[in-house]
């Protein structure tokens, strides 16, 4: 039976995690993310699971590649400076093909930036990040009730696809607090792990996750197959969510907390007689891509909203008919304060066609 919570965004997604069969995590605290392993090392010595506070992020992401690699469902989270850290242990699970839940909650950067909401990890998040030309799958929450359920889906579709997946959200929605419907993990056709690592039994094949190929014609074959992953992952995975664009002269686009903001504001245009509408990604990597290319079809008007210079607005710009308009409004961090709904409702009355 569901259960109704008033938590905190990164509560929602360690609640999660620990519904998902989640039973390991190795982390490192940094702000505004440390309430996930402040609340998994409540949680999971009681469930037979194991936390770990690692020395360090790099120690963080090899013990996930490692207990992958048994097959257990494992977790990790950071921010940005962290994010950085793990990016090399990121593209050798990618290239071990090993899932595993990997957790970004963006501060301000570069370098330590600060503690203030931003959006500025996209291009780290849905181009890879590391080394060697691989994607993960990227999740974009804009709620907390999002934060628990698409940390859960984050799960299934690491292990549906083989690849690490990433739940990526700031610090608006990591430190807010809303109501969360506690759904129990769904019931999801896995495909079986018979490539874990656990030990060779007596006549078993020996099993070996690696990845370095070195043998004629390897390494191209193995790309060759991460590509057609991710070409499946665009048919059958991407996520979105659209409000009032079947009329719409303008769509706003923008993901996470600030689509919360642009929803409000594209409320008052519609009050003011303005056809707008709004467009959300919910997954980043894949973008929905067919999505935007549809909607551009009937409106020739973008205007995107990011708390960044904008990172997301080129995939916009690529997506979209090639005689559509994108228009970019971005507030990085710093500002003093997040965008108000009459200041993007400012930003749609300078566009409007």
């Amino acid at each position: 039976m569901s259960e109704k919570l008033f938590v905190k965004g990164n509560e929602a997604v360690a609640m999660a995690a620990i519904e998902a069969g989640c039973r390991y995590y190795f982390g490192y605290p940094i702000t505004p993310q440390s309430d996930i392993p402040e609340y998994l090392s409540r949680g999971l010595p009681g469930l037979g699971g194991e936390f770990i506070q690692a020395e360090s992020e790099i120690a963080a992401i090899n013990m996930l590649l490692g207990a992958s690699a048994t097959g257990v469902r494992c977790m990790t989270s950071s921010s940005g400076p962290g994010i950085s850290l793990k990016q090399e242990g990121i593209s050798y699970m990618a290239g071990s093909e090993l899932p595993g839940v990997i957790v970004d909650i963006m501060r301000a950067g570069p370098g330590l930036g600060g503690i203030d909401a931003s959006q500025a990890d996209y291009f780290q998040a849905t181009r890879g990040g590391g080394h060697g030309g691989y994607r993960i799958i990227v999740l974009a929450p804009a709620s907390v009730q999002e934060m628990y359920d698409l940390t859960m889906l984050a799960f299934d579709l690491s292990d549906i696809y083989r690849m690490p997946a990433m739940v990526l959200a700031d610090s608006v929605i990591g430190q807010m607090k809303e109501s969360v419907t506690a759904n129990p993990r769904p019931a999801t056709a896995l495909p079986d792990k018979d490539w874990v690592v656990r030990g060779r039994g007596e006549g078993q094949p020996q099993r070996v996750v690696k990845s370095l190929y070195l043998g004629d014609g390897e390494m191209e074959a193995f790309h060759w197959k991460m590509h057609a992953r991710y070409q499946e992952l665009a048919d059958r995975e991407c996520r979105w969510e659209d409000l009032e664009t079947g009329d719409a002269d303008l769509i706003v686009t923008a993901f996470g907390s600030t689509a919360r903001i642009a929803r409000t504001a594209v409320a008052m245009a519609r009050e003011a007689g303005m056809k707008v509408g709004l467009m959300r990604p919910i997954t980043l990597f894949p973008f929905p891509k067919q999505a935007y290319a549809e909607f551009s079809r009937r409106c020739k008007r973008f205007l995107v909203i990011e708390l960044s210079t904008g990172q997301m607005v080129d995939d916009v710009r690529l997506s979209v008919a090639r005689d559509a308009e994108v228009d970019f409004y971005g507030r990085p961090p710093g500002a003093g304060s997040l965008p108000t709904p009459e200041e993007l409702f400012g930003q749609i009355r300078k566009v409007y066609p």
